[in-house]
């Protein structure tokens, strides 16, 4: 959507950023085919091997850098695909089809065509997780062959401010991200809620997703703005433009000062009530910052981004030391681990791109319990951590109590083998589930008495419960977390777990947001978990109102018939309580101001 030249999207990670675009065209590029002549094939096939080394060459580079910034393990994906350029049977099937007389970039990219096919009806998920591999083997060569730029983003020099534009961020392109050169993420694709943005969250970089056409109406070098609390990019700026922006970037950070002065101050409301504030952790060398923001320990330790394009499945001590520097961080508060919550939107190793519908598919717990092994593998790791702190697992995607019986069934079968190798563990895990679909919802009575707590799951519980699909912009309108019956099923929920005396929290991306925070408060939460550098603002939200004030709020909100509705009567009672607070007005345009419903997801 563009008007006056700015380009807008999602606000995915708010800040404001000023500086040159990096273009990042990572998409397989059209090849124009030629025939050639018998006196030319040998030429072609010299510049085949010459693509290929320099592929090779170009993939060493990036992996060294991979290396630096994400660790030897994420690296490794990059040894993947150097082994794909060696494999002699690719090299000799493009060469019998350019010795047919076909240019070299032709024979090239209709050999990849036929492998990514090929392995991504492979009955092996581990073979099928290569269809990501191949493709960035056959963008990186067919660019060489085609004369087209080199568009990585490890080429970012250290202090550029650059802003990242991209239609997506694949695994192999994050694990490569220099947070001292890249200082602003914008994607064409994309939700408030999708891989990218959750990402863009945790590193504390500002961020817009689902601006459709930013990677064709940007190029490289470009000055820009962007606004990742409003969602827009403003091409080209003026000196005045540049001039207004910086002074509210100014602002803002004067402001985030203000926020960090409550790092230390109580979570509780003006009438009394004590709200408990966890962090989100979605990488393990996040886990420091996350414990001086204020944080009472971890609400959510993602764990699927330890294999996200991984080229093998950690093994159980890598697990160990990734869960134990997480907990050694907190000092004995709790930390909730969710076991891998692979497939949907996530790619991990095993993903599975061949599925009609992956979020309704094989994913998550569900992966887990039919791959016993990989299950009791991270089953043990977690065991073993708890030696080091309070540690709490927790269960994603769960509808039916059969599934927690049976998960208890593996963590038993893990404890056992740890017995059996002599190694010390922690025998009184709290085992907990994620509520996120309706059926969890409405039946969390049935799941009651085999959990040890309930952890709301808002991303996903929305998607379910609307049917929209919570990473695709086109339906980003209609992703409205303050719809009614996700309302009543989260006050369905907290009735339930009071009812049989467990904790209940709510973990997804709605607790970080100002006037979401105050509704979850309403309804009856009374412990959020929300990103590291959500937890002050959250907290200045606790400490602003009262919990009968916002009860009185959730209590209209479940009365209205409309999402819009929901959020006229939560909002009007959140400014009377602040009045025209500017971290209100700037940290959540789109409910507070009231310009537009749809920002939690769309423009």
């Amino acid at each position: 959507m563009v008007a006056d030249g700015r380009i807008v999207g999602m606000p995915a990670s708010p800040g404001i950023v000023i500086g040159p675009v990096h273009l990042l065209l990572w998409e397989v590029p059209e090849v124009p085919h030629r025939i050639v002549g018998d006196d030319a094939v040998a030429g072609e096939i010299e510049r085949l091997h010459a693509a290929i080394a320099r592929a090779k060459e170009r993939l060493a580079q990036v992996r060294l850098r991979a290396e630096k910034h994400a660790g030897p393990e994420e690296a490794a994906i990059f040894d993947v695909q150097i082994s794909i350029l060696s494999d002699g049977e690719l090299l000799e099937r493009v060469e019998s089809l350019i010795r047919q007389n076909m240019n070299a970039e032709t024979a090239f990219d209709l050999v990849m065509i036929d492998w990514r096919q090929h392995f991504a009806k492979h009955s092996q998920p581990m073979i099928r997780e290569r269809v990501g591999d191949l493709t960035d083997v056959q963008i990186r060569v067919l660019s060489l062959l085609l004369g087209l730029p080199d568009h990585d983003p490890v080429d970012v020099p250290k202090g550029a401010n650059a802003i990242l534009v991209t239609h997506d961020l694949t695994p192999s392109l994050t694990v490569q991200l220099d947070r001292e050169a890249i200082a602003a993420i914008a994607t064409d694709a994309g939700t408030r809620t999708s891989h990218v943005a959750i990402l863009a969250r945790s590193l504390g970089l500002p961020a817009i997703v689902g601006l459709r056409d930013a990677t064709t109406r940007l190029h490289s070098g470009e000055q820009v703005i962007l606004d990742g609390s409003s969602g827009m990019i403003l091409p080209n700026p003026t000196p005045a433009q540049i001039e207004a922006y910086t002074d509210r970037a100014i602002r803002e950070a004067a402001d985030e000062v203000g926020l960090r002065d409550l790092v230390n101050a109580e979570p509780v409301t003006l009438d009394g009530v004590r709200i408990v504030l966890r962090a989100n952790v979605d990488l393990p060398e996040d886990a420091e910052y996350a414990a001086h923001s204020g944080a009472e320990g971890v609400g959510l330790m993602r764990t699927e981004f330890l294999v996200v394009g991984r080229a093998s499945m950690p093994d159980e001590d890598e697990q160990y030391r990734a869960y134990t520097k997480v907990v050694s961080a907190f000092d004995n508060h709790p930390v909730v681990i969710r076991t891998f919550d692979m497939g949907g939107d996530k790619l991990p190793v095993g993903g599975y791109p061949t599925e009609a519908n992956p979020f309704l598919g094989w994913r998550a717990i569900r992966m887990c319990l039919d791959e016993a092994e990989l299950f009791k593998t991270q089953l043990r790791a977690l065991l073993r951590a708890a030696m080091h702190g309070d540690v709490r697992i927790m269960l994603p995607l769960i509808v039916t109590v059969d599934e927690v019986r049976q998960a208890r069934r593996l963590l038993e079968e893990a404890a056992s083998e740890l017995d059996a190798r002599g190694v010390e563990y922690r025998h009184d895990l709290p085992l907990g589930i994620m509520v996120e679909t309706p059926a969890a919802a409405v039946a969390a009575d049935t799941l009651a008495r085999d959990v040890a707590f309930f952890s709301i799951g808002t991303n996903d519980l929305v998607q379910y419960t609307l049917a929209v699909d919570r990473g695709n912009a086109n339906l980003a309108s209609r992703f409205t977390p303050l719809h009614p019956a996700v309302l009543r099923l989260i006050r369905r929920i907290v009735e339930v777990g009071e009812h049989h005396g467990l904790e209940v929290s709510v973990c997804g991306e709605m607790a970080s947001q100002p006037l979401m925070a105050f509704a979850l408060i309403g309804l009856g939460v009374r412990q959020l978990s929300v990103a590291a550098r959500s937890v002050p603002l959250v907290k200045r939200i606790v400490r602003g109102v009262s919990a009968r004030v916002a009860t009185d709020a959730a209590d209209a909100a479940l009365a209205t018939q409309t999402a819009r509705e929901a959020e006229a009567a939560l909002r009007s009672r959140l400014l009377s309580a602040f009045g025209d607070a500017p971290f209100l007005r700037d940290g959540l345009p789109d409910y507070v101001d009231g310009n537009t419903f749809e920002g939690y997801g769309g423009p």
